[in-house]
């Protein structure tokens, strides 16, 4: 018995976890508000974060994310079901391309909370936090398969057996047998 729990054990941590990237970055568990309203309180936070890209830039010796922060689930993916909270700031001393680093892509970031840093939204001025980046995670992007036209999912392709819209005829009727 011992045996089949070990291999069961070893089995269901293999699917858990943070991508290895981030997995073993320091990270203590406050949440984007909290820093938001006193950031100096926690300046060299080791956080972990995650959200959409907004934007990308690139200067002489570093890159600027712009990120729309959400919380993250168990795996360390942004869940974008829940509402955004804010914007923050990622700096890394690599270069990051653009065209990788793309505009709504998700991404999940460990680093350390280096202060504030301005940014301009329309018209206005605000005040975001500026995270150090140690790592980076960029979350591979799924194609949707409803988007392919006349392919409505996986296996069986004509449709769900026992439900009569679908049921071995698709859209064309029932099935009929010759």
């Amino acid at each position: 018995m011992k045996p089949f729990l070990l291999l069961l054990y070893l089995l269901l941590s293999a699917c858990a976890g943070l991508p290895s990237a981030i997995e073993n970055a320091p990270a203590i568990n406050v949440s984007y508000n909290q820093i938001s309203h006193d950031i100096n309180n926690y300046k060299d936070a080791p956080v972990r974060w995650g959200g959409v890209i907004i934007d990308v830039e690139n200067e002489a010796h570093a890159s600027l994310i712009q990120v729309l922060y959400y919380p993250l689930d168990f795996s360390g993916r942004p869940q974008l079901h829940k509402t955004g909270a804010g914007r923050f700031v990622v700096k890394s001393a690599e270069f990051l391309d653009p065209a990788v680093y793309a505009k709504d892509k998700e991404i999940t970031v460990a680093g350390v909370i280096t202060g504030d840093i301005e940014q301009t939204v329309g018209k206005r001025v605000i005040q975001v936090p500026l995270l150090s980046a140690t790592a980076i995670h960029l979350w591979p992007t799924y194609p949707n398969y409803n988007d392919y036209r006349g392919y409505n999912g996986p296996y069986p392709y004509f449709g769900y057996p026992g439900y009569y819209p679908y049921f071995r005829g698709g859209f064309y009727g029932p099935y009929y047998r010759w």
